[in-house]
């Protein structure tokens, strides 16, 4: 008798916490579990070239002219977190073939058609220190060269951490300058670009 009692001890012992087991569980999975917070998905909408970014980035566009004051393409700036991502889109016919300085200047007016001196110097001129590959540059302004293609088309995306939007919106605006050779990245005061062949005021 006693051998029987204490098996049937044993087993209601077990039977037991296995109960308690499966009520312990059980209350688990019925807990609330927490969730990542739901990040609602932001608009974006492409701007008038197509490009999609978000809403609050600042954004600057332009009409590039040519040496004749024509039109010959456009030009687009979009700021985002750490820096300004431009584009150049010039028409067949709109350059010379091959390379060509391209720079911000200080001053949104392309008004002496042909000359394009209005525009000023580049943003955050630095005296000796244009160019790229200066190393007592470089200045905000300065950016890698564009290629025209046999055609004189252009399609052309840069980027540039070396100056915000808002300095080339400033109260006097700010100007794209395309000029008619390439620049050397280090050559003193314009990396030995030549004349200044097309303008585009970006506002």
């Amino acid at each position: 008798m006693s051998r029987a009692f204490t098996l049937a001890s044993t087993v209601a012992a077990f039977s037991i916490l296995f109960a308690c087991s499966q009520q312990a569980s059980t209350a688990q999975e019925d807990e609330v579990q927490p969730t990542e917070p739901a990040v609602e998905d932001a608009e974006i909408a492409p701007d008038a070239n197509g490009v999609e970014s978000l809403p609050s980035m600042m954004r600057a566009t332009g009409d590039l002219l040519g040496a004749d004051g024509s039109s010959i393409g456009s030009v687009n700036l979009i700021e985002g977190p750490n820096g300004i991502l431009m584009e150049v889109a010039v028409d067949a016919g709109g350059l010379e073939p091959g390379w060509h300085a391209v720079h911000i200047h200080q001053t949104g007016d392309c008004s002496d058609t042909g000359e394009y001196t209005a525009s000023g110097g580049h943003v955050g001129k630095v005296e000796g220190g244009h160019g790229l590959l200066n190393p007592a540059g470089p200045e905000p302004g300065d950016l890698p060269n564009l290629f025209a293609f046999d055609d004189g088309s252009v399609r052309y995306e840069t980027f540039t951490d070396l100056v915000s939007l808002s300095d080339v919106l400033d109260d006097d605006g700010g100007a794209i300058i395309i000029h008619e050779g390439r620049d050397d990245h280090l050559s003193q005061p314009i990396g030995g670009a030549g004349g200044r062949v097309a303008c585009s005021v970006v506002q």
